[in-house]
C-alpha cells in the first residue's frame, strides 16, 4: 500500500510539474446599445476596449454587432458578426502585429423570473477565421480555424430599487467554452469566465456596470493555461425606436 501511494505522489507531482499557469491583469472598457426597433426585434452592438496593466499593453479590441428577434416563450435567436483585433498575449512582447479575426455566430438566450431572481441561459456558436501570418506580418486573407460553443448561465439579484426605472442589481455569470475542429487537438477545453458585477440602471436608456472577472484558458499546449483577473467598467446605451416615435 505504501508503494502505491509512493507511485500515485510522484504520478501527480509530475503531472502538476507539466502545468504551467501565467497569472495576468487587466482592464475591460464596454460600450453596449440595443437599437429596439419594436417588441420583437433589436439590433445589439458593441465596443470593448481591452487592455493589460502592470505592465500596460494592447491586448485586444472588439467590435460585435447582432440581430435579435424574439421567440414563443422567453427565448431569443440572434445572429451576426464580430471582428477582433488580437494583439500579442504577452504584455512584454516586443511584436506589436494586430491579428485581425472575424467571428460570424449565431445563438440563443432566454430569461427567467423565479421570484426576485431572474435566471439567463445563453447558448452560441460562433466560426472563428483568423487572418494568415507570416514572419510576424499580416499575409493574404482570412482562413477557417475552427467551431467554438458557448454556454453561460447567470443569475440577478435586485439589491435596491427607487423607483420603476432606477435599481441595482448583482450579477453573477459563469460561462464554458468548448473548441470543436480538426485542428483542435490538446485544448478541446477552451475557457472558463466568471463574473461578478454591480449593475446601475440609471433610467430606461442608460445603465453603467463596474465588475470582476476571472478568466481561466487553456492554451494549445494542452498543458499551459492563462490565469487573468479583469476589472470590467461597462455603459448599457438603450434606444427604444417605437417610444421615440410616440
Amino acid at each position: 500500500m505504501r508503494k502505491i501511494i509512493l507511485i500515485f505522489l510522484s504520478i501527480s507531482n509530475f503531472s502538476f510539474a507539466q502545468k504551467k499557469v501565467e497569472r495576468q491583469q487587466l482592464i475591460w472598457y464596454g460600450y453596449y446599445n440595443a437599437l429596439k426597433f419594436n417588441e420583437n426585434w433589436a439590433l445589439l452592438s458593441e465596443i470593448q476596449e481591452r487592455q493589460f496593466y502592470n505592465p500596460t499593453a494592447q491586448h485586444q479590441l472588439v467590435f460585435r454587432s447582432n440581430l435579435e428577434r424574439k421567440l414563443a416563450g422567453n427565448w431569443n435567436v440572434s445572429g451576426g458578426m464580430t471582428l477582433f483585433l488580437q494583439n500579442p498575449n504577452n504584455p512584454n512582447s516586443e511584436s506589436n502585429l494586430t491579428v485581425p479575426e472575424l467571428r460570424p455566430d449565431i445563438g440563443f438566450n432566454s430569461k427567467q423570473k423565479l421570484g426576485f431572481l431572474t435566471i439567463s441561459h445563453r447558448y452560441k456558436a460562433e466560426a472563428r477565421f483568423f487572418h494568415d501570418v507570416e514572419n510576424d506580418k499580416l499575409v493574404g486573407g482570412f482562413r477557417f480555424s475552427h467551431l467554438r460553443l458557448r454556454y453561460q448561465l447567470g443569475f440577478d439579484f435586485p439589491l435596491w430599487k427607487k423607483e420603476e426605472k432606477q435599481k441595482i442589481i448583482l450579477k453573477v455569470k459563469d460561462e464554458i467554452m468548448f473548441n470543436v475542429g480538426k485542428k483542435i487537438v490538446k485544448n478541446t477545453f477552451d475557457q472558463n469566465r466568471i463574473y461578478l458585477a454591480l449593475n446601475y440602471k440609471l433610467n430606461d436608456s442608460y445603465a453603467v456596470e463596474m465588475g470582476y472577472m476571472n478568466w481561466f484558458q487553456q492554451q494549445k499546449s494542452g498543458t499551459d493555461f492563462y490565469n487573468r483577473d479583469i476589472l470590467r467598467f461597462s455603459l448599457f446605451h438603450t434606444i427604444d425606436l417605437k417610444k421615440e416615435k410616440q
